[in-house]
């Protein structure tokens, strides 16, 4: 890498997050360029010019780069936080109920701490009073004084049994909002479960998009890349071609210098050469002496080799020793792994083994979680009916309640106050109401995946509409589909030609866990995968899907498919792939029709129109080869932006509160039929009753101590009459009558 690429690596960068570092970039990348310019112009420095296109090339991807990573970063971001609202809110909540329960255990301490004391109180001043009524000897008084002393006890009794009460009022409060809390929890954590699949599948469209885009930036780069270093190829070749020529005739000129050279050297080359030859011989006489020396000296060397090869060929011996050492050695490890083998093969009979009873057993569990559905919409039917009858009977105690109060109010306005009674407006007790009105109907609707399993499992057997009559599943699939104007055996086509022809939506993976499986499993599985890449969630959009594969819906939509002209061309490699299984697919529809032929023949008369009709749509559906292209229309006419999908969702949930604020005034009408002014009348006419009722009770204890005193006065007179009548007076000398009489006459003067 050449100097200017490290200074400019080491230099401030361009796509820094600091705003003035980014301008620093940009000065110094100017002034390269200046200095560059003025370096070519100049001719000096030509070798390290660097170009500019590649810079703004490695910027345009580097900048696609960063821009994907900023978008996904904010995206998990904002995913992160849309999900823990979720509990924030939950938290927020147990705090405040927290700061309730304690403001309320603090009440509930000062209630009872009153009450202590105003008991004690109350438990002294009867005690005191039990002295008092010793000091009694009246039996009245007594009387008096016990009655007195029980209402008092009674009072302090009313008064606990009251606090008794209240306290378990609260108490069954707090076990109401305790379940309402468990069913809010639950609701919060399938809200944090939607979120998290919505952000997921969010996030992995995210990262295809903008992978995409990254790939594209740089095929465009490769793509400017290659033309370069083309252009700089063909640049290089020219100047290659031009120092081919160049060369070729510096080469023709050495060629005669050299020659001239040779015939010069070959002149002192036979002067050399006698010269040589003399010498040479001298050097042979030399060399045989030389000759007699090595001859010794190889006699020498081959003793030497002859040890050698001795000692060799015991070494030689040795390693046959060792060889059949390590025969035998791998003979005992072949045994070895031939009893691994075999434990191998157990093994793996085994696990299909217990691989086939976990297929049995999911198959059992997957028949009893159906049947445990048909029993849960059957509870939930019963419920929503027990619920309605529980709302008709409140409203009707509640209706009678209101009329009661009503008569009475009349009752005090015409006899005890006596003026005119107005009754209050009552229209909103006109029109009942319902449980299935206030809150809407419970009948869910059922999700794409239940619906493939039943129309594929429901519709897969020969006797085809009998049977589905027969069963309650199968009856209510076809009623529904006769509302949509498609038959079940249309809807199993639709569902099989996809399943046969959108196997590319299917990961491979998934695709080589479905092989051991049956048939049927395997499309029900691989119909799910496709319905979630899809965006297929409800029955609703399965119809929907389905009106895709109908002839006449292709002819509905010709129009925008004239528009769209110009896309036709990208789907020629998609057709190019489906050719293949076109002719499978074209015997497989031959077969079809003829077994719904024979079918239409053996059936009787009465079922001909149904199955012309169902041959009609068969007849309807559209070519295998147009599959794929009838998936990308449903997925473009149907895709549903984020904000779209928000509006819709605050719609549902303005609707909502719409039905809970009607319920809420219905029930405050109610409430409030009597208005505060008339129950402040009644509150002043029961405070006059109540002092009312304290004169006719002290009435009627002076009357009750009146007529003892008449009683008493009564007997005194009898006594007296006998007393004054007695024999024993008139033996006494002085009677007292006459005594009596004197007292009597004086009293009178």
């Amino acid at each position: 890498m050449s100097s200017h690429e490290d200074d400019e690596e080491e230099g401030p960068s361009v796509d820094s997050a600091n705003a003035e570092e980014r301008i620093a970039a940009r000065r110094i990348r100017i002034q390269r360029r200046l200095e560059a310019a003025r370096r070519e112009a100049s001719g000096e420095d030509a070798a390290k010019k660097k170009p500019v296109d590649s810079e703004k090339d490695a910027l345009k991807s580097r900048k696609q780069m960063e821009d994907s990573r900023q978008r996904l970063v904010k995206l998990k971001s904002d995913g992160t936080e849309l999900v823990t609202n979720v509990h924030v809110a939950a938290d927020a909540r147990e705090s405040t109920r927290r700061l309730e329960e304690e403001e309320q255990r603090r009440q509930r301490n000062e209630k009872l701490e009153a009450e202590a004391k105003s008991a004690t109180e109350k438990f002294e001043e009867i005690t005191k009073k039990w002295e008092y009524a010793l000091s009694k000897e009246i039996p009245q008084d007594l009387n008096a004084m016990l009655t007195e002393q029980k209402g008092a006890c009674d009072s302090m009794i009313d008064e606990k049994n009251k606090l008794i009460h209240d306290f378990q009022q609260e108490l069954k409060a707090k076990d109401d909002q305790y379940v309402k809390d468990l069913k809010k929890a639950a609701e919060d954590v399938d809200l944090m479960v939607e979120r998290m699949e919505e952000q997921m599948k969010q996030l992995t469209k995210a990262y295809r998009e903008e992978l995409t885009q990254i790939e594209k930036a740089f095929v465009t780069e490769r793509g400017e890349l290659i033309d370069n270093n083309r252009k700089k190829w063909d640049t290089s070749m020219q100047q290659r071609r031009d120092k081919e020529v160049e060369y070729m005739d510096s080469r023709r000129k050495r060629v005669e210098d050299h020659e001239n050279q040779l015939q010069t050297l070959r002149v002192q080359d036979a002067e050399e050469y006698n010269m040589v030859k003399i010498k040479l011989e001298t050097d042979v006489q030399i060399l045989e002496q030389q000759l007699q020396q090595m001859k010794a000296t190889y006699q020498l060397n081959q003793e030497k080799l002859e040890y050698n090869f001795q000692v060799l060929k015991k070494r030689d011996e040795e390693n046959t020793i060792t060889k059949s050492q390590q025969k035998r050695k791998i003979t005992r490890l072949q045994d070895v792994l031939n009893n691994l083998k075999q434990k191998l093969a157990k093994q793996e009979k085994q696990y299909r083994e217990d691989n086939q009873s976990l297929t049995d057993d999911y198959k059992r569990i997957t028949e009893q979680f159906r049947e445990l559905q048909k029993k849960s919409r059957h509870f939930q039917t019963t419920d929503q009916k027990k619920f309605q009858d529980v709302w008709a009977m409140n409203e009707e105690q509640v209706r009678e309640l209101v009329h009661s109060v009503l008569e009475a109010d009349r009752i005090i306005h015409e006899h005890q106050l006596g003026l005119p009674w107005e009754p209050p407006n009552l229209d909103f007790m006109d029109t009942p109401r319902t449980a299935e009105q206030t809150y809407g109907s419970k009948e869910q609707k059922m999700s794409a995946t239940q619906m493939a399993h039943e129309i594929m499992s429901g519709v897969g057997t020969d006797d085809g509409e009998e049977d589905i009559d027969k069963s309650s599943v199968g009856g209510k699939l076809e009623r529904q589909m006769a509302g949509k104007k498609l038959s079940a055996k249309t809807i199993k086509a639709v569902l099989e030609l996809i399943c046969d022809e959108a196997g590319f939506l299917v990961e491979s993976k998934l695709t080589k866990l479905l092989a051991p499986l049956e048939k049927d499993e395997q499309s029900l599985m691989k119909l799910d995968a496709i319905f979630a890449a899809l965006g297929v969630d409800t029955e609703d959009d399965i119809y929907l899907l389905s009106n895709y594969f109908l002839g006449h819906g292709e002819s509905e939509q010709a129009p925008e498919g004239s528009e769209r002209g110009t896309k036709d061309d990208e789907m020629t490699e998609e057709k190019a792939t489906i050719e293949e299984t076109a002719g499978k697919m074209d015997e497989r529809e031959k077969e079809d029709e003829d077994g719904s032929v024979v079918l239409s023949v053996d059936e009787k008369a009465s079922d001909s129109s149904s199955v012309k009709a169902h041959l009609s749509e068969m007849k309807n559906l559209i070519h295998p080869n147009e599959v794929a292209k009838a998936l990308r229309k449903f997925v473009q006419d149907n895709r549903q932006p984020q904000k779209e999908a928000k509006r819709q969702s605050l719609k549902v949930g303005a609707g909502i509160g719409k039905v809970t604020m009607l319920d809420e005034s219905f029930w405050q009408n109610m409430a409030s039929v009597i208005d505060v002014k008339k129950e402040r009348v009644w509150t002043a006419l029961l405070d006059g009753f109540e002092k009312y009722l304290a004169v006719l009770t002290e009435r009627a204890a002076l009357i009750q101590e009146t007529d003892a005193l008449k009683q008493q006065n009564a007997e005194l007179r009898m006594l007296l009459h006998q007393y004054v009548n007695s024999r024993v007076n008139q033996e006494l000398e002085i009677p007292p009558t006459r005594i009596l009489q004197a007292e009597l006459s004086k009293e009178h003067e």
